[in-house]
């Protein structure tokens, strides 16, 4: 189950990957559109203003098209074969459903409570998704409709057919039983979904009237929940879904900025629901403290060292907000420190929230730029300048405590080890066998399977490619089910796992570890994932 879980977070992560590229666009474009800054040349009837208002209205494409986003992307990181097919009968199916279930509500939606002559929007339930005036489902609706199709792909996308049926093999065939299977669907959803829509609304006034707690608690657990990978399932919701804001905290803050940008008002006060959104702040300000903390309590003769490792991995999570790294590794040695830090990141958050600031920091720097600084930032300023401060204070919070528990406890944390002990970073694969490993019965050994022998053996002619190497250590072709990819790892369905090479051979072929979870296979292969997915997927299909 849990490797289910994380596959549908790793899944997740593919549509989220665009809006960094279309954040930029937004955030870039508002700015330059700022009559205060740049003059007559942003006046709204100016030529500038007008091109850069074409280009804007690109870069809203993904926000203002989320649900189908998710419907034609999570496909790619689910299905188990043929993804491309699996996205096109994903988006026919749910197109078909809210065909279906706008023609619904038109004839008994009043027996519902769903009052469908209302415009879209506001009080009504009503949102138009591709031309179609539908209930808003928001992503919820798109992922269990899309969650289906992935099933039917999976299960009937291999139907054999009579010779004189073949025209309705593959797609055709699930798209069929889709439609069908829609017609109760869409009834189900018209007769359960407006309840559905007013316990939102109560967990939405519930979560706002929270305040400080609320964003407190939310950031402590999103960050706690981060070596479960369940992390995703938390704050995915929140930020692309109407569990706090309708629309999700993405879509809200994006629409509005150039509103927050003509006000004076704190943005705590224009938009207090961004303290859900404000967890990212702590990638950027939390490793400078932590790395820090990593060099001065290492031996005297390893400094050198610990700068050259803890360096980039810091800058990586300030620019780009990956904190991987840096968080296993702790993680891995001392969990308490897990703990400690996911205490100091929800007082930081909320410290920063209670002084006024709130907005979209859910990355590294990047996105802080893109989405707040950049339009926000001639008007809101000293909001911007508070999480500097803090943040740097923070930082100093994070090395006096990391470094008070390193010297006491006596953790062996980067430069600290035994002289013959190499020095490195922890990954999450290591944390997650270290785990497995753990939950062994005590005469039961705790070292990988054995190589298989195509996995062993070096091909007499050439040397294996990473891809290759993968492959033939993941068992061949005859042993893979399904195979997906998240930001940094490949993640593999396998039907034997004894046939699956151990962590030191894959390590070989170029990868960072490897995770094993029953027949799930992780191999983490870093940034590069997405290109070592689509070989792999080519080596399969050869």
């Amino acid at each position: 189950m849990m490797s289910k879980i994380q596959r549908f977070g790793g899944a997740m992560i593919i549509p989220v990957m665009l809006f960094a590229f279309f954040g930029i666009v937004v955030g870039v474009t508002i700015f330059f559109q700022q009559e205060m800054i740049f003059g007559a040349l942003a006046h709204p009837d100016s030529f500038f203003y007008k091109i850069m208002d074409v280009i804007q209205s690109g870069g809203w494409t993904v926000f203002n098209q989320l649900n189908l986003l998710f419907v034609i992307g999570l496909p790619i990181g689910l299905a188990n074969k043929q993804q491309a097919r699996a996205s096109m009968e994903a988006f026919v199916i749910y197109m078909v459903f809210n065909y279906f279930l706008a023609t619904m509500l038109g004839h008994w939606g009043s027996n519902f409570g769903v009052e469908f002559s209302m415009d879209p929007g506001g009080e009504s339930g009503l949102a138009m998704v591709a031309g179609v005036k539908t209930l808003d489902m928001g992503m919820i609706g798109a992922i269990i409709i899309t969650l289906i199709s992935i099933w039917l792909h999976n299960k009937y996308f291999d139907t054999k057919v009579p010779e004189w049926l073949s025209a309705f093999r593959g797609s055709t065939v699930v798209i069929a039983i889709g439609f069908f299977l829609m017609l109760p669907v869409a009834f189900a959803f018209m007769a359960i979904w407006p309840s559905v829509q007013n316990g939102i609304s109560a967990v939405q006034v519930f979560i706002v009237n929270s305040g400080n707690f609320g964003v407190w608690l939310y950031t402590f657990l999103e960050r706690l929940l981060i070596p479960t990978g369940m992390h995703h399932i938390l704050n995915t919701p929140f930020q692309f879904d109407n569990i706090v804001v309708d629309g999700g905290l993405l879509q809200a803050w994006t629409s509005q900025l150039g509103e927050f940008a003509r006000s004076n008002e704190t943005l705590r006060t224009l938009f207090p629901e961004g303290g859900f959104s404000l967890y990212g702040l702590t990638k950027v300000f939390a490793p400078i403290g932590i790395s820090y903390a990593f060099y001065t309590t290492a031996h005297e003769d390893k400094k050198k060292e610990v700068a050259g490792l803890m360096i980039p991995v810091t800058l990586t999570a300030i620019a780009a907000g990956v904190t991987e790294p840096i968080e296993f590794t702790f993680l891995f040695i001392a969990p308490v420190l897990f703990l400690v830090h996911a205490l100091i990141a929800a007082t930081f958050i909320t410290v920063v929230y209670m002084l006024g600031v709130s907005g979209y920091f859910t990355g590294g720097l990047i996105e802080f730029t893109s989405y707040n600084f950049l339009p926000l930032g001639s008007t809101h300023w000293r909001a911007y300048l508070i999480v500097l401060v803090v943040g740097l204070i923070f930082s100093v919070i994070w090395f006096v405590v990391f470094r008070f528990l390193i010297v006491k406890m006596n953790l062996k944390t980067p430069g600290r080890e035994a002289i013959d002990e190499e020095m490195h970073l922890y990954s999450k694969a290591e944390y997650r066998e270290k785990q497995a490993n753990q939950k062994q019965m005590p005469d039961q050994p705790t070292e990988a399977m054995p190589v298989t022998e195509n996995a062993s053996m070096k091909d007499s002619d050439k040397e294996l490619t990473k891809v290759e190497g993968y492959l033939a250590g993941l068992g061949g072709k005859e042993n893979i089910k399904g195979f997906t990819n998240c930001v940094t790892r490949l993640r593999v369905d396998v039907h034997d796992v004894s046939k699956v090479a151990d962590e030191k051979y894959f390590k070989q072929h170029g990868a960072l570890g490897l995770v094993k979870r029953d027949n799930n296979i992780q191999v983490v292969d870093g940034t590069n994932v997405q290109f070592t997915a689509d070989e792999f997927g080519e080596l399969l299909n050869e």
